[in-house]
């Protein structure tokens, strides 16, 4: 964080956060109602404090980002088990093992949109992804191949993890609501790039295409790299035969299954 200069005369949180830790033992100072609030865990995890746990899940990201001097970014949604090509004999499936070619496409990708970064002095079209394995790796990594920073936002799970190697550390951010990591991958979206994967990647494609279609939501590219995976999964055209979508909602996202391809649309999408 940013040392703003004091605009007041008080003492500083951090004084006495720092100076309560040195009070003399007595069963007063032990006693849990005497801690600090803000510093109290116990007190900022009880359930009627949610409101204010939401508003600071919002507040870190947005105030570390604008103080880096993000402006927009560019969003990489994709599966965690696709393996890289080199490692794809430890696939699950074959499938997989297949799809680990988007691995690669993933990498290159965001190696050239961060290339695009770069050229506005990190400001501009900075790749986010989960911060995971798999496709969210294969986004750091084509960002630091570049020599740019990356955005990684994870999120806890039962099971352990950690954020993946290739993520700038002062932009690796960890969320507990899923809802407000929603926001920070799309609040600065210039464009979408969805590859292959499961439930979480679908839950993200349909809730940008959402946002999109009820105009809650400026349209940017969404760019659907598979063009085999995606028709299989879906089949897009019924539902617009079906009348659950608009014919013209299919324009809402492109197939593509190159990153010189999915550049190309980015750069050229809205022309006509």
């Amino acid at each position: 964080m940013k040392d703003e200069p004091r605009a007041h005369p008080f003492r500083d949180s951090h004084q006495d956060a720092e100076t309560a830790k040195h009070l003399p033992d007595t069963p007063q100072t032990r006693s849990p109602a005497y801690r600090l609030a803000y510093a109290d865990t116990d007190f900022m995890c009880r359930e009627e404090l949610r409101p204010v746990r939401l508003q600071l899940e919002l507040l870190k990201p947005q105030m570390l980002l604008d103080e880096r001097g993000i402006i927009s970014t560019v969003v990489m949604f994709g599966g965690a088990r696709i393996p890289e090509p080199a490692k794809k004999d430890t696939a699950r499936t074959k499938t997989l093992a297949e799809l680990s070619a988007y691995y690669d496409e993933a990498r290159e990708f965001a190696r050239r949109v961060t290339e695009k970064s770069l050229a506005t002095y990190g400001k501009e079209y900075v790749v986010v992804t989960g911060g995971g394995p798999g496709v969210m790796e294969a986004g750091n990594r084509g960002a630091d191949d570049a020599g740019g920073a990356s955005i990684g936002l994870n999120i806890v799970l039962p099971h352990e993890q950690a954020p993946n190697p290739y993520v700038t550390p002062e932009l690796s951010f960890n969320f507990h609501y899923f809802a407000i990591r929603k926001m920070h991958f799309l609040m600065r979206a210039k464009a979408i790039a969805v590859f292959p994967g499961g439930f979480g990647t679908l839950d993200e494609l349909f809730e940008s295409l959402t946002l999109i279609q009820t105009r809650r939501m400026e349209p940017i590219p969404i760019l659907l790299f598979g063009t085999d995976f995606w028709k299989t999964i879906v089949n897009w055209e019924a539902l617009a035969d079906a009348g659950t979508i608009s014919a013209e909602d299919l324009d809402l996202f492109r197939f593509v299954d190159t990153a010189e391809e999915a550049i190309e649309v980015m750069e050229g999408w809205g022309q006509g």
